[in-house]
């Protein structure tokens, strides 16, 4: 089973000799960034910052920085795991769509171990402190100012918690965090999310959006965050399917919503319609800063916090990041779902470099022609694949994770006055290279096999790819040894 929370998961770091303790002073104004980044990018320990200048509050990071912590954070030998826990639900049923999405996530209810649980106050360690009113100082909590063009401070892990207006249906994502002031924090809600069409239901209605953010939440909830679940699937029924047990939550001491009752630190406040702030500059996961926008701005009512707590935070910048293992776990969780949706993929990969959104490599087993024109199309139209702005389309026989493979497919394999794919859509909010924002170009590469039936009339039809004999190199297999190589 996953980790019940943060803490209980770096104590089992630390007796892995994966968490480093940082005991001199560092500054969170670009210093512990940049220490976080190196340490990051060669492969380094989880690193707990006992002594961050301006605040008396721990601060936990790169916990997530390998696939072998995450794995170790959610109590799994491998991201198969849940892969083949999804797939498993969804036979021999086999639903199509998106509505077959929400049946097979619909039968997870029905675990007893799965939907998460109300706990009261008093068995809630996040509610062991409550301050309220001027006892509110959002100085206290150390916000990293990363990169040296950021506009200010941030939290970068904060778990938000709203509710449509309408359906009470709960959403939690995972956005930056900009502090203002002591009061005041920086939703940057990006267009394509649900808290984002939270706060214009309620603005529609003339109503305030209440908010909970919760920090060091336990290991499977602040994965289901960052999850690209349709709206109307709880990500605590899903948090609870990849920990193996039930999600304790608790009631807010200020605002209608429940938080995990495990996390460190929880502020709730209350978004007035049309109170906005600038946010931003802030340098993203996309390695490119993203511009100053107005984004709605919450007042903070309310801290709660266990007794000593501490702050989870991440790194974004230039890949590889922390967002690099989580991405992973993404992309081999969703594949069954995805499976529902487009059934012809036989694989998937998204490549880091390319913040995960803006490319997809899949695989299919061809049947006919223009197959791979079908399957861009279907993963054009696929929820947040829609976002997706290049698909490398391989055969089956092509190892997708393998990029010297698909490059090699996709060099020369490909007639680009035939096989390339031209066409707009909708792009990341993040995305600084369309020409304006929130949609732009989007291209789709057939690097599979042709067939005359397409339009390959060449004789002999599509050659043979070069392959070893199959006697010969058994042969040099077991004579290996004897060659002194």
């Amino acid at each position: 089973m996953a980790y019940d929370d943060l803490r209980s998961l770096l104590r089992a770091l630390e007796r892995d000799g994966d968490l480093k303790r940082v005991k001199a002073e560092v500054d969170p104004h670009l210093e512990v960034g940049e220490i976080v980044d190196r340490v990051n990018k060669a492969g380094g320990p989880a690193l707990l910052f006992e002594n961050v200048k301006g605040s008396s509050m721990p601060l936990a990071m790169n916990v997530f920085g390998t696939d072998r912590r995450l794995l170790k954070a959610l109590g799994l030998k491998s991201y198969s795991d849940i892969s083949d826990k999804i797939g498993g639900l969804l036979k021999p049923e086999l639903p199509q769509g998106f509505v077959g999405v929400r049946e097979a996530f619909g039968k997870l209810g029905s675990m007893v171990h799965v939907p998460p649980k109300k706990v009261k106050s008093d068995d809630a360690p996040v509610q062991e402190v409550v301050l309220k009113g001027d006892g509110v100082d959002l100085d206290q909590l150390p916000a990293l100012f990363t990169w040296p063009g950021d506009g200010g401070s941030f939290f970068n892990l904060g778990l938000t918690h709203t509710k449509h207006p309408e359906t009470g249906i709960r959403n939690l994502g995972l956005y930056r965090l900009q502090r203002h002031d002591k009061r005041t924090i920086g939703m940057h809600w990006q267009i394509h999310k649900d808290s984002a069409n939270h706060y214009q239901v309620a603005a529609r209605r003339g109503e305030r959006l209440p908010v909970a953010i919760a920090f060091g939440c336990p290991p499977a909830v602040t994965y289901a965050s960052t999850a690209p679940l349709p709206g109307d699937i709880d990500e605590y029924l899903f948090a609870g399917f990849v920990q193996g047990k039930r999600i304790e939550m608790v009631d807010c001491k200020t605002v209608p919503l429940q938080v995990p009752a495990q996390a460190e630190v929880v502020i709730e406040g209350w978004l007035e319609p049309g109170e906005m702030l600038p946010e931003g500059p802030f340098g993203d996961h996309t390695g490119f800063y993203t511009p100053q926008e107005p984004f709605p701005a919450l007042t903070i009512d309310c801290v709660t916090t266990r007794k000593r707590p501490l702050l989870q935070s991440i790194v974004v910048g230039r890949p590889p990041t922390e967002d690099g293992p989580l991405g992973r776990a993404t992309e081999r969780f969703f594949l069954p779902l995805l499976k529902i949706i487009v059934p012809d993929i036989v694989d998937y990969h998204l490549p880091e470099a390319g913040g995960f959104h803006n490319c997809a490599i899949v695989s299919i087993d061809k049947k006919y022609p223009k197959h791979a024109q079908k399957v861009m199309s279907a993963i054009w139209g696929a929820h947040m694949m829609s976002l997706t702005k290049l698909i490398v389309v391989v055969d089956s026989d092509c190892d997708v994770h393998d990029l010297h493979e698909v490059a090699w497919r996709a060099l020369g394999n490909t007639d680009y006055a035939r096989d390339l794919t031209v066409t707009e859509g909708p792009v990341d909010h993040l995305d600084h290279a369309s020409y304006q924002q929130f949609w732009g170009g989007k291209a789709g590469i057939d690097a599979t096999r042709k067939l005359p039936t397409e339009g390959y009339t060449r004789d002999g039809g599509w050659p043979e790819m070069v392959e070893s004999d199959p006697e010969t190199a058994a042969k040099v297999d077991r004579r290996w040894k004897e060659y002194g190589l």
